[in-house]
């Protein structure tokens, strides 16, 4: 029930979702009195979905603390329904604020965790790059920037398809000595590291480079540097969009240029990398943008299952396991 157009952009989402994922059923929370008559609009969600009533949403608005308090809202039944193991993970286009507060209090997180981070696909000139921490944790220390690596390489493996991603980690310089105690602590960490492939520190423009398949960060400056991103890419258009308009040649331009536009538009469709993954939770949570359409909703759909098919929970566990606790507090001794 959440999200700037749900629960229509919801339903059709999942229609997509379910020719895509044949054999999958979706728990559907909310209002029926809403639900029903749309579904019927769209029979392949409608024979994947299983309803179940709640007349109460959180509203997108609503501080976290009040949410935590709305014990019979559709978000809160969908995480609760998740920490009793009947559905395997959550979507939703609601209240980040309060699905970040509820899915840590009640699904907690795992062993060895300290914080869970959020994660997200971003594009780059080599290829999709996961980058983390982007908002959840202002404040990291060097335990915080190794757990984020190890979620990341699990993400990376997961969704990416990759078998050995490259992981960095954002610095202001490559050099070795660059930065604060905690980037180099963690960085020490990271490179005695059994399972991960380690790259070393990277800079800003490695980001859109892809220099590196991960790159790790505290949320503060993860935020900052995704934001960053998301404006210049609508610059871009912006741009090209008033280039192409500007006369008569220009149009003309564009009509032989168009094939290649084209390609470019599809490969900067912001509804490709919607799904950010909140990471060190017992169970998937995957935050889809409030203002997404079908397809943007289909693609974080997309991204939940491929975090369940590939065990990406147990991956987490795998890699912490090979940690020493006083090597992920920064103390390698």
């Amino acid at each position: 029930m959440g999200g700037d157009d749900a629960p229509g952009v919801v339903l059709a989402g999942l229609e997509l979702a379910a020719e895509r994922h044949p054999g999958a059923k979706f728990l559907l929370i909310g209002d029926t009195a809403k639900l029903e008559p749309l579904l019927e609009q769209h029979p392949r969600a409608r024979a994947a979905c299983i309803l179940r009533h709640t007349p109460d949403a959180i509203p997108g608005e609503m501080k976290p603390t009040l949410a935590l308090r709305m014990r019979g809202a559709s978000m809160r039944m969908a995480i609760d329904a998740v920490a009793a193991g009947e559905v395997a993970g959550v979507v939703s286009a609601g209240n980040t604020g309060a699905l970040m507060a509820l899915a840590k209090i009640v699904l907690k997180t795992l062993p060895e965790i300290d914080r869970p981070a959020l994660a997200a696909v971003t594009p780059s000139g080599r290829g999709d790059v996961i980058m983390l921490d982007l908002g959840a944790n202002v404040q990291c220390d060097s335990r915080n920037l190794v757990e984020f690596a190890i979620m990341g390489d699990a993400m990376a493996r997961a969704v990416l398809g990759l078998p050995s991603p490259t992981i960095g980690l954002l610095n202001v310089g490559s050099e070795e000595l660059k930065g604060d105690d905690r980037v180099r602590q963690a960085a020490e960490v990271l490179k005695a590291h059994p399972s991960l492939n380690f790259h070393g520190f990277v800079e800003g423009h490695d980001i859109t480079r892809g220099t590196v398949d991960v790159i790790i960060t505290d949320g503060f400056t993860g935020n900052i540097a995704l934001k960053t991103g998301e404006g210049a890419l609508k610059l871009m258009r912006d741009l090209l969009r008033q280039v192409f308009t500007s006369s008569i040649l220009a149009r003309i331009g564009y009509l032989l240029a168009r094939p290649a536009l084209d390609r470019l538009r599809e490969w900067m469709d912001p509804r490709r990398y919607n799904g950010a993954i909140l990471l060190g939770l017992n169970g998937v949570v995957v935050k889809s943008h409030g203002g997404t359409d079908a397809m943007g909703f289909a693609h974080a759909v997309d991204v939940a299952m491929d975090m369940v098919t590939h065990g990406f929970t147990a991956r987490i566990r795998e890699g912490l396991a090979s940690i020493n606790t006083r090597e992920l507090a920064g103390d390698p001794s």
